[in-house]
Protein backbone atom coordinates (compact mmCIF):
# COMPACT_ATOMS: atom_id res chain seq x y z
CA UNK A 1 0.00 0.00 0.00
CA UNK A 2 0.95 3.70 -0.78
CA UNK A 3 1.02 6.33 1.30
CA UNK A 4 0.01 10.07 -0.05
CA UNK A 5 1.23 12.85 2.43
CA UNK A 6 -0.73 15.93 1.25
CA UNK A 7 0.52 19.11 2.94
CA UNK A 8 -1.36 22.22 2.51
CA UNK A 9 -0.41 25.99 3.37
CA UNK A 10 -2.37 29.16 4.03
CA UNK A 11 -0.78 32.28 4.18
CA UNK A 12 -2.89 34.87 5.49
CA UNK A 13 -2.36 38.51 4.86
CA UNK A 14 -1.59 40.83 8.09
CA UNK A 15 -5.05 42.60 8.72
CA UNK A 16 -4.18 47.05 9.11
CA UNK A 17 -6.80 48.31 12.04
CA UNK A 18 -9.78 49.84 10.42
CA UNK A 19 -9.82 53.24 9.31
CA UNK A 20 -12.64 55.70 11.10
CA UNK A 21 -13.83 58.22 8.74
CA UNK A 22 -16.06 61.30 9.74
CA UNK A 23 -18.15 62.19 6.89
CA UNK A 24 -21.63 63.97 6.64
CA UNK A 25 -24.67 62.22 5.76
CA UNK A 26 -25.47 63.53 2.37
CA UNK A 27 -29.11 61.60 2.08
CA UNK A 28 -31.18 63.81 4.39
CA UNK A 29 -32.35 62.07 6.99
CA UNK A 30 -30.04 64.24 9.60
CA UNK A 31 -30.95 67.69 8.86
CA UNK A 32 -28.34 68.83 12.11
CA UNK A 33 -25.11 67.05 10.51
CA UNK A 34 -25.86 69.05 7.21
CA UNK A 35 -26.34 72.64 8.98
CA UNK A 36 -22.67 72.11 10.81
CA UNK A 37 -20.06 73.44 9.21
CA UNK A 38 -17.20 72.35 11.37
CA UNK A 39 -15.23 69.00 10.59
CA UNK A 40 -15.46 66.43 12.71
CA UNK A 41 -12.75 63.76 13.58
CA UNK A 42 -12.24 60.46 15.27
CA UNK A 43 -12.00 60.64 19.40
CA UNK A 44 -11.13 58.03 21.03
CA UNK A 45 -13.38 58.28 24.35
CA UNK A 46 -12.39 56.81 27.54
CA UNK A 47 -15.04 56.94 30.64
CA UNK A 48 -12.46 57.67 33.35
CA UNK A 49 -14.56 56.62 36.67
CA UNK A 50 -12.68 53.49 38.20
CA UNK A 51 -12.13 51.22 36.39
CA UNK A 52 -11.47 53.13 32.96
CA UNK A 53 -14.05 51.79 30.61
CA UNK A 54 -13.41 52.35 26.67
CA UNK A 55 -16.59 53.89 24.91
CA UNK A 56 -15.05 52.96 21.43
CA UNK A 57 -14.14 55.69 18.74
CA UNK A 58 -16.58 58.20 17.83
CA UNK A 59 -16.67 61.52 15.78
CA UNK A 60 -16.65 65.05 17.12
CA UNK A 61 -16.27 68.39 16.55
CA UNK A 62 -12.45 69.37 16.69
CA UNK A 63 -13.30 72.23 18.53
CA UNK A 64 -14.50 70.31 21.60
CA UNK A 65 -13.84 71.28 25.13
CA UNK A 66 -13.87 69.83 28.61
CA UNK A 67 -17.38 70.58 30.36
CA UNK A 68 -19.30 69.95 27.07
CA UNK A 69 -21.74 67.70 27.20
CA UNK A 70 -21.97 64.75 24.75
CA UNK A 71 -24.75 61.77 24.56
CA UNK A 72 -23.08 58.43 23.54
CA UNK A 73 -25.38 55.15 23.03
CA UNK A 74 -28.28 57.12 25.00
CA UNK A 75 -26.73 58.06 28.02
CA UNK A 76 -25.20 61.32 28.90
CA UNK A 77 -21.93 62.12 29.40
CA UNK A 78 -19.43 65.56 30.09
CA UNK A 79 -15.79 65.76 28.76
CA UNK A 80 -13.41 66.23 31.54
CA UNK A 81 -10.21 66.19 29.27
CA UNK A 82 -9.15 66.50 25.72
CA UNK A 83 -5.69 64.85 25.10
CA UNK A 84 -3.89 65.45 21.44
CA UNK A 85 -0.73 63.58 21.50
CA UNK A 86 1.88 63.31 18.91
CA UNK A 87 4.66 61.33 17.90
CA UNK A 88 8.09 62.28 16.54
CA UNK A 89 8.46 60.36 12.86
CA UNK A 90 11.15 61.66 10.49
CA UNK A 91 12.25 64.83 12.75
CA UNK A 92 8.86 65.86 12.46
CA UNK A 93 5.75 65.58 15.16
CA UNK A 94 2.61 64.10 13.54
CA UNK A 95 -0.94 63.85 15.42
CA UNK A 96 -1.15 59.95 16.86
CA UNK A 97 -4.32 60.20 18.97
CA UNK A 98 -7.25 62.19 19.88
CA UNK A 99 -8.95 61.40 23.34
CA UNK A 100 -11.70 62.53 24.96
CA UNK A 101 -11.95 61.65 29.02
CA UNK A 102 -15.53 61.70 30.00
CA UNK A 103 -17.51 60.75 33.42
CA UNK A 104 -21.48 60.09 33.48
CA UNK A 105 -23.15 63.74 34.00
CA UNK A 106 -24.33 62.83 37.53
CA UNK A 107 -21.04 61.77 38.38
CA UNK A 108 -19.59 65.04 36.78
CA UNK A 109 -21.48 66.89 39.09
CA UNK A 110 -20.85 65.43 42.32
CA UNK A 111 -17.61 65.84 41.44
CA UNK A 112 -18.01 69.71 41.11
CA UNK A 113 -19.85 70.06 44.29
CA UNK A 114 -17.45 68.03 46.17
CA UNK A 115 -14.40 69.98 45.17
CA UNK A 116 -16.16 72.99 46.15
CA UNK A 117 -16.78 71.71 49.66
CA UNK A 118 -13.16 70.70 49.57
CA UNK A 119 -12.03 74.22 48.65
CA UNK A 120 -13.86 76.22 51.20
CA UNK A 121 -12.93 73.84 54.20
CA UNK A 122 -9.61 74.44 53.55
Amino acid sequence: MAMVASTSFTYHKPRLAPAVVCRKNRDGRDREREKEKEHKHPFKVVEITPPPRCLGVRCFPTNIHCGESVTIEGQAYTVSAVTHRYQLRKGRYEPSEKRLDVLSTGRYILNLYLQNLLDKSG
